[in-house]
């Protein structure tokens, strides 16, 4: 059996775990840092812990909050040219999948000679990217751990771009982040990272061992915890719980990114906080 693997290579996981981001930032020797995120994440306060934390680092940061629903190619576009007019050193993304696609995508076209209608597809992302740590505020999507962005474009199509430039540097897995999150966005976020799991274990091709355990896993912490958040939101155990599996969900979805009819089958709900 022949397979490859790729995912994050560096992941912080715990309660308080956005509050570190300045000391990772200072890895990079960052100066001026562009934060994607979105209206209603930066309104609900879960961006102040990172805030305050890149401040202290003595770095200089932008918010761009202008994240919409399904990552909307010209927002992309729009977020990337202010990247490359103003210099930023690296991109850090706090929400849902959408922010996370974004970020991932202006991080690697503010670096690049390339348009993003040149990259759909698979591995025709090939040039450089920015510094690039992901924050997730939902235990669904699994994006912080996956080579794959979900873009809509003008004519209201979604589009993929898969590459593994957008893998990024650190997955920061912040469980208090996702406390106030309602029951409602919390169990659709919990089904999609379930449906995750299950597609990764039950497609026949670049099925492997590994994705095998991940998406095993991930079942096991799902089906245990999405009851429990579902009925007391404030429970940071089964809060962890639940992030750590959408994390490995994530992981052993990733591994069929590449598979016709895959980037299809992704989940439309990018438009959660």
């Amino acid at each position: 059996m022949a397979f490859t693997f790729q995912t994050t290579p560096n992941i912080r996981f715990g309660a308080g775990a956005s509050s570190k981001i300045g000391e990772l930032l200072k890895g990079y020797k960052a100066a001026h840092v562009l934060l994607v995120t979105d209206e209603k994440v930066w309104a609900a306060g879960l961006t102040r812990n990172a805030e305050a934390a890149i401040a202290e680092a003595g770095i200089a940061l932008t918010v761009f909050d202008g994240v919409l629903a399904d990552a909307p190619s010209h927002v992309i576009e729009a977020a990337a040219e202010i990247c490359r007019e103003r210099g930023f050193d690296a991109v850090v993304a706090i929400g849902g999948g959408s922010a996370l696609d974004t970020a991932k995508l202006v991080a690697y076209l503010a670096k690049t000679p390339d348009r993003l209608d040149d990259i759909y597809g698979i591995d025709l992302a090939t040039g450089d990217r920015l510094p690039l740590l992901l924050v997730p505020t939902t235990a669904g999507t699994g994006s912080e751990v996956t080579p794959v962005s979900i873009v809509k474009t003008l004519n209201n199509e979604k589009k993929a771009v898969i590459s593994p430039l957008l893998i990024p540097d650190w997955a920061i897995l912040d469980p208090e982040l996702t406390l106030g999150l309602p029951p409602h966005l919390t169990a659709q976020t919990g089904i999609d990272a379930i449906v995750h799991a299950i597609e990764a274990y039950t497609g026949k091709i670049k099925k492997n061992p590994t994705s095998d355990w991940l998406a095993l896993k991930a079942l096991a912490l799902l089906s245990a915890n999405l009851r429990k958040v579902c009925a007391d939101g404030s429970d940071l155990e089964a809060r962890s719980e639940m992030l750590l599996g959408s994390m490995l969900a994530g992981m052993a979805f990733a591994q069929f990114a590449g598979c016709s009819g895959a980037c299809a089958r992704l989940s439309d709900r990018r438009d959660l906080p």
